[in-house]
């Protein structure tokens, strides 16, 4: 999906070699009790999936909203779905939504598509482990501000929102992937803007104490990794209420002009912050590995006992 279709990620890479298992490109068979398939959407790029899949349950796992906010397709789903439908020989298809907004995008969908009689919708979120030690925050906050992102445009609200959340009076506003704003040659002088992967996420937040995230109003975060480092890090976070339906009180859901009360709020209250911080704990610990691996045996013995 991003150009390099050999480039295998490091963490998966590890643990290919950790357990000894072979990787085989473009296997034209795929066979085993249970196939996980994930993120649909890469098939966007193709007419057929060509590999035979047979198995006694597939799961696709979700990582894109099927709907962007205001219903139309975020990728032309039927044709993913189909090419994979039309691959595989099995007794139960499965969808694993990613979190509850991306839930959303993907009931929404099925429900007005024929599609829908094909896959049963699983109960619990399939969600982004988040294995991130979570540091200590700051007693004292101070007005720093910052968000990171790849640097899709889709990624970033309107300049006036930008101006909103990132205004003159902090002591600073941090943009890291900010290459679309470099490029169109934005000037605000009162903005640190660096280009993706300039300095390291641990660098980025030790910039700031206020981790602020909008998006386009047309493009929503399916799960939102990005904040949830910005937990571990022991930030606050301030972000639209679709994006946070993930993450629970663990975040502060606002409007952009909101942004800088809240801010201020929580700067003349230290402990107000602490407490808002420590909230994150919980809700990570949900997302944890072990949280994962707990839900996945659950899965594995339903599906034992209804083959038995």
């Amino acid at each position: 999906m991003f150009g390099d279709s050999r480039h295998v990620a490091p963490v998966l890479r590890q643990v290919l070699n950790a357990l000894r298992i072979p990787l085989i490109w473009d296997a034209p068979e795929i066979s085993a009790d249970l196939v996980i398939f994930h993120n649909p959407a890469f098939l966007k790029f193709q007419n057929a999936l060509d590999a035979r899949i047979l198995a006694r349950s597939l799961v696709v796992v979700t990582h894109e909203n099927f709907l962007r906010p205001g219903g139309d397709e975020g990728f032309d789903v039927s044709a993913c779905l189909g090419q994979i439908d039309a691959s595989t020989l099995a007794l139960r298809k499965f969808i694993a939504p990613i979190s509850p907004y991306n839930r959303s995008t993907v009931n929404n969908w099925l429900s007005g598509h024929r599609l829908a009689r094909h896959w049963i919708v699983l109960e619990d979120d399939w969600f982004n482990i988040c294995n991130t030690e979570i540091r200590t925050t700051r007693a004292s906050p101070q007005d720093r501000r910052g968000r990171h992102s790849r640097p899709g445009f889709e990624k970033f609200p309107s300049p006036e929102e930008l101006d909103d959340c990132f205004p003159e009076h902090a002591l600073a506003n941090v943009i890291l992937g900010a290459d679309a704003l470099l490029d169109a040659e934005v000037i605000r002088p009162h903005w640190k803007m660096l280009p993706f992967d300039a300095v390291s996420v641990e660098e980025f937040f030790d910039m700031i104490d206020f981790f602020v995230y909008f998006t386009t109003p047309t493009w929503r975060e399916s799960f939102g990794r990005v904040i949830a480092e910005a937990l571990a890090a022991g930030k606050v976070v301030l972000t639209d209420t679709d994006t946070g339906q993930t993450f629970g009180d663990a975040v502060i859901t606002c409007r952009p002009p909101d942004v800088d009360d809240i801010i201020s709020d929580l700067i003349a209250h230290p402990r107000r912050y602490v407490e808002q911080v420590a909230k994150a704990k919980p809700i990570l610990e949900r997302y944890s590995a072990q949280s994962f691996r707990k839900k996945l045996t659950g899965f594995l013995a339903t599906e034992i006992a209804e083959a038995q």
